[in-house]
């Protein structure tokens, strides 16, 4: 039993190992897979409504294509002026931190300036969020590639019943397990996508209201980051709270912080429950976790798909004897 239990910790170690070292693989192949199990429920619509499978593919990669451009434009014009003003950030820091410092020094705690700015400097915050739509744009490194993928997976799901009925062991149980992954990730990607969504245009017109720069920015960064469970709404209001501190002072920036949790509360613990409904079947810990896991394993994207991606494996360990008692251990003990 021990040497059994040794060999299968040795197995997902090099299992592990390898998807880590085959991430710029497995990585737009996953953002694919749950793109196309977001979107096949508007294939399945227009099916409804007569239109072949091929034309309602196409209108809907064209959709993509238009609202990504249209994005980008919007999102690289608010970059290119967040870059150019940049310089301007330098001297209301340093003012802060003279200020931070004269404070300490009241308590006998003497802080050099110079390391101050090292851990304030603005390019700092600049080289978070490139590194963070880096990582984000990574995931789409062949966009053409990935789209094509998408393109293929929602054409290919209408046979995909009949070949896995063919190929299981047991057609009948394992097309049920696959069914309920299947649910429950299309269920869950479409209503978080739909709350971000709705969560970054709030952002927007809360922050364009009280006229802080570059809300088009923080709104996308709201809605990219909301993906991310428990510390992804947190990290999207650090920087509009942030700047609107040092340019609009304690006040207005007290202000934007009262803003983004009452969208927080709002929409992440009223809304997103009740839409949700009977919940993930994960554990709160377990969920946090999985952040931790999947964002080491396979980077921005793994944090955006831990949720998903445990909520499958908790479902296959479910749908085999031996892993029965650790998919309990998952769950929300409900």
């Amino acid at each position: 039993m021990g040497l059994r239990t040794l060999l299968m910790l040795a197995s997902v170690v090099i299992i592990l190992s390898g998807i880590k070292a085959a991430s710029q693989i497995v990585v737009p192949f996953l953002l694919a897979l749950f793109l196309s199990i977001v979107l096949y429920p508007l294939v399945r619509i227009m099916a409804r409504w007569r239109i072949p499978s091929v034309l309602s593919v196409l209108i809907i990669i064209v959709a993509i294509v238009i609202g990504m451009f249209m994005t980008a434009s919007l999102l690289g014009s608010s970059l290119n002026e967040f870059t150019r003003t940049l310089p301007q950030y330098r001297a209301p820091i340093s003012e802060h931190l003279r200020t931070f410092q004269a404070y300490t020094a009241q308590v006998n705690i003497h802080i050099s300036n110079e390391e101050l700015m090292q851990y304030f400097d603005p390019s700092a915050l600049v080289g978070f969020i490139t590194r963070m739509l880096s990582g984000f744009s990574g995931m789409m490194t062949n966009i053409f590639l990935l789209l094509m993928t998408v393109v293929f997976m929602l054409l290919e799901v209408q046979t995909l019943p009949g070949k896995l009925g063919k190929a299981l062991n047991n057609p009948q149980q394992g097309m049920l397990g696959i069914q309920a992954a299947l649910d429950s990730i299309s269920r869950y990607m479409t209503i978080k996508t739909a709350i971000s969504l709705a969560t970054g245009l709030v952002i927007w017109l809360f922050l364009s209201v009280l006229n802080v720069k570059y809300a088009m920015l923080w709104g996308v960064l709201g809605f990219l980051l909301n993906y991310i469970p428990n510390i992804g709404s947190v990290i999207a209001a650090v920087p509009p709270v942030l700047q609107t501190l040092l340019f609009s002072g304690l006040s207005d920036a007290l202000v934007v912080t009262a803003c983004f949790i009452v969208v927080n509360i709002l929409i992440g613990n009223v809304i997103e429950p009740r839409v949700m409904g009977r919940g993930l079947g994960l554990s709160t810990l377990v969920v946090f976790l999985s952040l931790i896991f999947w964002g080491w394993l396979l980077g921005p994207v793994g944090m955006l798909l831990s949720v998903p991606l445990t909520i499958v494996a908790k479902i296959m360990l479910e749908a085999t004897p031996s892993g029965q008692r650790l998919a309990i251990m998952l769950g929300d003990g409900k």
